[in-house]
């Protein structure tokens, strides 16, 4: 911390506030979050600036869970059953984090994204109308199965994207809109950061002396991003869904193909 200089400082907390918004909206804040805390601190171990994203992140998507609720339908009990399981999927992902080659996984992700994108681009109404239909018992147990163990194993092991995931699964699985399914995904993101943070935090990669103040940024971004999804609706949702998409894929092929 003592060779962070102010400039620095100022553009990680300006990065926790946009990762904020963009976690709010529709998931994959880490996605400006992380890179970020890579560059301020580029002599210290990854996991550290994992560690310390996970403790910005829960306050933010904390911040954003509760905006949404006071003013979005949520299925409080689906999505605090999801949130259980999604912690501990998450702390169980963080334990692997160090035993797995990124390396590996990267082109596989990318893959998923892409997949994603195309989904949503040639289906226009995917995800913009909600059907009011009560989902199955088999179609709650696998949102169970797909959004809380295995989503949330995957938020603990390597985290890009996770809210872009989420998404995208409630909507499929569970008839949700776009907006209802972001509203349900910071619940359940709020548990695998919780769950990560936790394995983190005991071992000991967590910036504590940084953290608060890019945690207060993350949650000012949070609040916004919350309060302008639910003002302008689905469709909104749907574009940033795509931006944010776009702009993994690409972060992931750079630190994949032409990084250091």
């Amino acid at each position: 911390m003592a060779d962070l200089t102010l400039t620095a400082a100022l553009m990680l907390c300006l990065a926790a506030a946009m990762a904020g918004w963009v976690d709010a909206v529709v998931g994959g804040g880490g996605l400006l979050q992380v890179p970020a805390l890579l560059l301020g601190f580029p002599h210290l171990p990854p996991t550290y600036a994992l560690g310390t994203n996970k403790a910005v992140a829960v306050a933010g998507t904390a911040v954003a869970a509760v905006t949404y609720a006071h003013k979005a339908p949520v299925d409080v009990r689906l999505a605090l059953r999801l949130g259980g399981l999604a912690t501990l999927a998450a702390a169980g992902g963080a334990l692997f984090a160090t035993a797995v080659d990124k390396e590996v996984l990267q082109p596989l992700i990318m893959v998923l994204l892409l997949a994603v994108a195309a989904f949503v681009v040639l289906r226009p109404q995917f995800g913009v109308h909600h059907t009011e239909r009560v989902p199955s018992r088999r179609r709650t147990a696998a949102a169970l199965l797909v959004a809380g163990a295995g989503i949330g194993f995957y938020d603990g092991l390597l985290g890009p994207g996770t809210g872009t995931f989420l998404v995208i699964a409630f909507v499929a699985l569970l008839h949700m809109n776009m907006l209802n399914a972001s509203v349900t995904a910071k619940v359940v993101n709020v548990g695998t950061n919780v769950g990560a943070l936790a394995v983190f935090t005991a071992n000991g990669t967590v910036l504590w002396a940084l953290a608060p103040l890019m945690a207060a940024f993350n949650m000012t971004g949070g609040w916004l991003g919350a309060r302008m999804a639910l003002r302008r609706g689905s469709g909104f949702v749907r574009v940033v869904l795509l931006v944010v998409v776009t702009a993994l894929v690409s972060r992931l092929a750079y630190d994949q193909w032409w990084a250091g």
